[in-house]
């Protein structure tokens, strides 16, 4: 019964979120409907690929932040009522194509932009130019301190430390127990279940002593934290990359060219500095998204 009330309100969340994208704002809107997912990374990228658009062509774009997870968002776009929206391909390939882990970024990118066009007749565009991973992260006077850069650096010191995760990280097939097993990371007792809004206050408080994150978190540069290298490749690529139906891309043939001027223009860092930005100093999204663009040279001057 438990289960299938979980199914049921899942199923209406996505029923409701598809249904507020309808046909007629996309025409009362703009000509075209930018989606982005429920975190302000997506919300950051989602207007940088807006204003892209619009100030490089004659189309306008009504922005539909905030719309969901990655399944809303793909059932969204499959049923027509957004055009485009930016996901991870580590996350489409795993989550939505269900296939297995792959560690070679190129491979997966030419897998998932393979099986986009053939069964969802969506167009997978080249990479904004940085991935957002699990990221395992300990305090930077640590990394310091016994000179740890990456994950099998760290792998024995644990024995001394306490790991805090997420539930999702703990439970999931590519979460903490595969990367255990690949590092051979053993803790002083089990890891700890935490929410992922506290993470980084128990890091900093020494509550705990490694983390699970997210590799573009703004807090991360901000505390002074240090992401150690995934050395053996435990994790997929989650490559950020645009994905457009086909059929708008036939529809307005400059949209291609204008979301191609931002492949490879992100990197880690700076997508790290952007979130912080929004997050750290609470600044205004556009004027975030509309700075980055400037220091890449993608505004028009007059």
């Amino acid at each position: 019964m438990k289960r299938f009330l979980i199914f049921f309100l899942l199923s209406l969340t996505l029923v409701l979120a598809i249904a507020s994208c309808s046909p007629s704002t996309n025409t009362t809107n703009g000509d075209i409907i930018i989606a982005s997912k429920d975190f302000t990374e997506q919300d950051i990228l989602g207007e940088i690929l807006a204003q892209q658009i619009e100030e490089t062509t004659s189309l306008k774009v009504a922005r539909r932040p905030r719309l969901g997870g990655s399944f809303v968002c793909h059932n969204a776009i499959l049923a027509g009522k957004i055009d485009a929206y930016i996901e991870y391909t580590g996350t489409a390939f795993t989550g939505i194509l269900k296939q297995p882990v792959i560690n070679n970024p190129q491979v997966v990118y030419e897998k998932l932009k393979q099986a986009y066009s053939q069964r969802f007749q969506l167009e997978v565009m080249p990479s904004l130019g940085f991935e957002n991973t699990f990221a395992i992260i300990v305090r930077g006077e640590d990394a310091r301190r016994y000179n740890i850069q990456t994950l099998t650096d760290a792998a024995q010191y644990t024995p001394q430390w306490r790991g805090g995760f997420g539930y999702e990280f703990l439970e999931r097939e590519d979460g903490f127990p595969g990367l255990a097993k690949t590092y051979g990371l053993k803790f002083t007792k089990p890891p700890q279940i935490m929410d992922l809004g506290l993470i980084y206050r128990a890091l900093i408080q020494k509550q705990v002593d490694m983390v699970a994150g997210n590799s573009t978190d703004g807090q991360i540069a901000r505390l002074g934290l240090v992401v150690l290298k995934d050395d053996q490749q435990y994790f997929p690529p989650y490559e950020a990359t645009p994905i457009v139906r086909q059929e708008t891309l036939k529809k307005y043939p400059q949209l291609k060219t204008a979301i191609a001027q931002l492949t490879g223009k992100i990197a880690a860092d700076e997508m790290r500095q952007l979130n912080y930005l929004v997050e750290g100093e609470l600044q205004d999204i556009k004027e975030v998204a509309r700075e980055f663009r400037k220091s890449k040279g993608l505004i028009k001057t007059l």
